[in-house]
């Protein structure tokens, strides 16, 4: 919540994907099941990265509720866009509640008052060394289209910022109920917020395209 200089030197997190080597088929298996390989390939699928993108050879899109660190206690906003065949965002857009300016005194004062907000994105947002959490939902392209409507009509009607009524996390909070997901309380650190967004949601995969087809 709020926007100031990004603390540097974050250690990123990296991760290792084992691959497993293919065993040689025997002349046998060659004779007889060859003809059918192709067919049975595609079927397979990419593994991880097929099932991330749900539907090979169809483009598909991610909602993605994020959390960040700074030098308060940090942020939360959403970055949608396309899935490259990799699964990484791309052509990436990032949308969030918090005080306008670059200047600390309207995030101050915010915990007092209501004070003038943006919704575009803050200092370190596109950074991804700075992420705390994040939680993603990966959406067809009519959902997607709903949804970024969504997000786009409340950056244009959205007034002021308060740490406490009307902060970056209740932001994030309404475009997940949009989508038919349950989001715990806005009070808490931007971290806990999405991780507890993402283990309140966990087994819900097709609750957003429900609760956009009941929306129409």
């Amino acid at each position: 919540m709020g926007t100031f200089r990004e603390l540097a030197g974050r250690v990123r997190a990296t991760r290792t994907l084992s691959r497993l080597s293919l065993l040689s088929l025997t002349a046998a298996v060659l004779a007889l099941g060859l003809a059918s390989q192709p067919a049975d390939a595609a079927r397979s699928g990419n593994g991880a990265e097929g099932r991330q993108t749900s539907i090979r050879g169809k483009t598909q899109y991610a909602i993605e509720f994020r959390s960040r660190y700074a030098l308060s206690y940090g942020h939360t906003f959403i970055m949608y866009g396309r899935l490259n065949a990799k699964g990484q965002l791309v052509d990436r857009v990032v949308a969030g509640l918090h005080p306008a300016g670059d200047s600390a005194q309207p995030w101050m004062l915010g915990h007092l008052i209501p004070v003038k907000s943006e919704t575009g994105p803050s200092d370190g947002d596109l950074e991804d060394e700075y992420v705390s959490a994040r939680y993603r939902v990966v959406v067809d392209e009519p959902e997607f289209r709903r949804i970024v409507a969504y997000i786009k009509n409340k950056q244009a009607t959205s007034g002021t910022w308060h740490a406490i009524f009307n902060n970056c996390s209740s932001w994030v909070a309404d475009v997940g109920r949009y989508m038919g997901l349950s989001a715990p309380g806005s009070l808490l650190m931007p971290a806990d917020f999405i991780n507890g967004m993402r283990k309140m949601n966990e087994g819900n995969d097709r609750r957003t395209a429900l609760s956009l087809a009941a929306a129409r």
